[in-house]
């Protein structure tokens, strides 16, 4: 087997081919007439040009540089290759510029999926945030349950999610943003907001509530702590409309505390104490599992741990 033959079956292309960073060398050389010059340029040391030349001289198995002290100049061999290296370069610039594209393209909207509590309470300022730092990126959010904000994103609609849910949907990846607190709520006329005692756990699960749909983070930490809830007093799919409820009088909810601060400092609602449960619970951005977010939803996942 010929010298020639070897080295084209050695290895890879990645192997036999010199790198973008070899290329763009010999070409700075050709247009500048000296190694010190190219190296210069390129912003290397001469030593580290002089080596990079000898490395791809031995990759190649021809002379490609005539060294003197009046400057550098290419062997016949080393103008035919620069001509091919500059097809080279060239493409690798088309191939970088369309990929430049495609971020540029992806960076230009944000799709993220919350549910109501985090949507209606913590997304707000998080995206007035983000717009601070990337005023030219379009964001739309879609707001529903944590089982919704999975559907999403497993099918491609959302780029970043945000549930409040004991567990991680299947299929999905997350990261603890914060923490939260449930509490039971009523308004001041109802008997509980007269209690000088916490409410037993056993009476709150046997009482009929106002309470957001299955399939909402907030149904499914209140079912689990409680090990089971009686019949909704009324079934509602929004954290606002369950709140209204509340303050009109027409029962007790379960909120988040983030929910209900305004209405609690006005005292339009009371909060009961709970005895011997926990109704705490962490709030998390999800994404597609192996899918890290990237571009501006990796920004906005930083501004949620600010």
């Amino acid at each position: 087997m010929s010298e020639m033959e070897e080295r084209r079956g050695n290895g890879t292309l990645a192997h036999r081919v010199p790198d973008l960073g070899a290329l763009e060398l010999l070409l700075a050389v050709a247009r500048l007439g000296s190694l010190g010059a190219a190296a210069r340029a390129l912003g290397i040391t001469q030593p580290a040009a002089s080596s990079r030349i000898r490395s791809m001289e031995r990759q190649l198995g021809v002379a490609l540089v005539d060294r003197s002290p009046r400057g550098s100049r290419l062997t016949d061999a080393g103008a035919l290759v620069t001509d091919w290296a500059r097809r080279v370069v060239e493409a690798a610039e088309a191939f970088d510029a369309g990929a430049q594209a495609l971020r540029d393209r992806r960076d230009s909207r944000l799709r993220v999926a919350a549910s109501m509590t985090i949507a209606e309470y913590l997304l707000p300022g998080w995206l007035l945030a983000l717009r601070a730092e990337r005023p030219d990126t379009a964001v739309s959010l879609l707001a529903g349950n944590s089982a919704a904000v999975a559907e999403r994103l497993l099918a491609g609609e959302a780029d970043l999610g945000f549930v409040e849910g004991l567990t991680v949907p299947p299929g999905l990846d997350s990261a603890v943003i914060a923490r939260d607190r449930l509490i039971v709520v009523t308004a001041p006329a109802h008997p509980w907001a007269r209690r000088t005692r916490p409410l037993p756990a056993a009476e709150l699960a046997a009482t009929p509530l106002i309470l957001r749909e299955r399939g909402s983070g907030t149904r499914q930490v209140l079912d689990t702590a409680l090990g089971g809830l009686a019949r909704p007093l009324i079934e509602l799919s929004s954290t606002t409309a369950v709140k209204a409820s509340a303050v009109s009088g027409a029962g007790p909810a379960v909120l988040s505390e983030l929910a209900v601060r305004e209405e609690l400092a006005l005292r339009r609602l009371v909060e009961v104490p709970v005895d011997e449960v926990s109704l705490a619970r962490d709030l998390r951005a999800v994404w597609p599992t192996g899918h890290r977010p990237t571009g501006p939803a990796r920004e906005l996942l930083s501004l949620t741990r600010g």
